[in-house]
């Protein structure tokens, strides 16, 4: 938005920051603050996941067609309604599918959290991994 382009470097700056940080590091640092179990794995998570959706809705948002825009304006529609009737639902699948990759991300790497004792699926593959038992390793991967 116009209003605020001014922060745009900034924040995408302090998300790729973000995203250069593994998961592993963020839970060190969040468990002295927060304690053991999901609170530090959903802080983690929140934080890795964060990336996809925003880049996407950027990405989506601006390249809108010019007659789209003015067809709206036209049409005596505000900003905020532009927003919600037009901009949103033509960028919905950009930033659909960043969502998706959101998840892809969350569900791929939720088992570190088990390092930390929240319930995941890691505790399977630690288990695994302190018995050698592959099968079990195989079942939490």
């Amino acid at each position: 938005r116009p209003a605020g382009a001014e922060f745009l470097p900034l924040s995408r700056s302090l998300v790729n920051i973000g995203q250069t940080f593994p998961p592993v590091a963020v839970l060190a640092l969040a468990v002295p603050a927060v304690g053991f179990g999901e609170k530090p794995t959903r802080i983690a998570l929140f934080r890795y996941r964060l990336l996809p959706i925003f880049e996407n809705a950027l990405t989506a948002l601006p390249p809108l067609p010019g007659n789209v825009m003015e067809a709206a304006r036209g049409a005596g529609m505000t900003g905020w309604q532009r927003l919600m009737k037009v901009e949103l639902p033509l960028s919905a699948p950009v930033i659909l599918g960043g969502i998706r990759l959101s998840v892809v991300i969350g569900l791929a790497t939720a088992t570190i959290g088990s390092t930390v004792a929240a319930k995941t699926l890691g505790e399977v593959i630690i288990a695994g991994l302190i018995s050698n038992n592959l099968a079990f390793v195989l079942q939490g991967g």
